[in-house]
C-alpha cells in the first residue's frame, strides 16, 4: 500500500519518505503501514473519495468499459475505491493485508470478496484479472516484487492503474496548511507530487505508464477535514500528544479562515496507468 520518496501531506497521499531509494527503513515503514488498522473506522468515515472522471480516464486509457471487467483492487483498505469500481459494474475482488481495515471493508461491502494479502505476493491466479488497481496504496509495495506480481495476474491486454489524491497546493489555504505541517513534522510536502512519476512507480522500466491528472473538490465540515488529516500514517505514529497539539492549532487556523465551519478540500488525482507489455 513504497515506490517513491514522496513526503506525506495530511489531505493527500500517504507516501513514506524515508531512504534508501524511496524505500523507508524498518520498523518505521511497518509501523506506518500497520497504523491504519486501529483507525479504520475514522479512515472510512472521513477520507475523500474519487471523482467519476478518474474512472472515465481509466476506461479511456484502456479502451474498454469497467462494466464486466475482472478487477483486483489491491491495498483496498476500507473499500473506498472498491465500492466505486463495483458501482461502475466491475467484478471486483479486494486484496487487503490489515485486520482492522479488512474488518471495516466487510462491514461496508459485505457482498464484495476481500482476500488477505499484499501486492508483493498477490493471492490470485495467473492471468485471472483484466485490471489491477492501487488507490493510495502502491507506495506501500516493493515495486521490484509488485510489478512482476501484477503482470503475472493480468490477462493479455490487461492494465495496472495506480492513483493518489494529492493536495492542490496552488490553493492558498491548502499551501498555508502545508507549510504549517512542514514546520510541525519536518517534512517536505511539495515532494509528494514531484515523486509520483513513472520512474518511481516502476524503477525497472518494464512498464510504459501514461499519466493523467484529475482535479476535483469536496466541501466538508472542519471537523471532518481534521479527522481526515488525523487518519494519515504520519499522524497515527507520531504520538497522540504531538498530533493532538497540531490538530487543535490547525482547527483554530481553519475556523479563522472559514468562519462558517466548512472547508473546500481541493485535490488533484494523479493516475498512472500501464498496459501489459506485448
Amino acid at each position: 500500500m513504497t515506490t517513491s520518496p514522496a513526503a506525506h501531506h495530511p489531505t493527500g497521499a500517504d507516501p513514506a519518505p524515508e531512504p534508501p531509494a524511496g524505500r523507508p527503513a524498518e520498523p518505521a515503514r511497518t509501523a506506518r503501514a500497520h497504523s491504519f488498522n486501529a483507525a479504520a473506522a475514522q479512515y472510512a468515515a472521513n477520507r475523500p473519495s474519487y471523482p467519476p472522471a478518474l474512472f472515465d480516464a481509466i476506461e479511456d486509457l484502456t479502451g474498454r468499459p469497467l462494466t464486466g471487467s475482472r478487477v483486483a483492487d489491491v491495498g483496498a483498505g476500507t473499500g473506498i475505491a472498491t465500492a466505486l469500481l463495483h458501482a461502475r459494474g466491475a467484478n471486483v475482488v479486494a486484496v487487503e493485508p490489515g485486520d482492522g481495515m479488512a474488518a471495516q471493508f466487510r462491514r461496508a461491502l459485505p457482498g464484495v470478496p476481500v482476500i488477505r494479502g499484499t501486492g508483493d505476493d498477490l493471492p490470485l491466479a495467473d492471468a485471472s484479472v483484466d485490471l489491477v488497481t492501487y488507490a493510495q496504496a502502491w507506495h506501500w509495495t516493493d515495486p521490484a516484487r509488485a510489478v512482476p506480481e501484477a503482470l503475472r495476474v493480468l490477462r493479455p491486454e490487461g492494465a495496472l492503474a495506480l492513483w493518489w489524491n494529492t493536495d492542490a497546493l496552488d490553493v492558498p489555504w491548502i499551501a498555508e496548511a502545508a507549510a504549517r505541517t512542514e514546520r510541525h513534522f519536518g517534512i517536505d510536502v511539495s515532494a509528494e507530487k514531484r515523486n509520483l512519476d513513472t520512474r518511481a512507480a516502476d524503477p525497472t522500466g518494464r512498464l510504459d505508464f501514461t499519466r493523467r491528472t484529475v482535479r476535483w473538490s469536496r466541501r466538508v465540515p472542519v471537523d471532518t477535514h481534521l479527522a481526515n488529516i488525523g487518519s494519515h500514517s504520519v499522524f497515527l505514529v507520531h504520538g497522540a500528544e504531538h498530533t493532538a497539539a497540531f490538530l487543535a492549532a490547525e482547527r483554530e487556523h481553519l475556523l479563522r479562515a472559514f468562519p462558517d465551519g466548512f472547508v473546500e478540500e481541493v485535490y488533484e488525482v494523479v493516475l498512472l496507468l500501464a498496459e501489459t507489455p506485448a
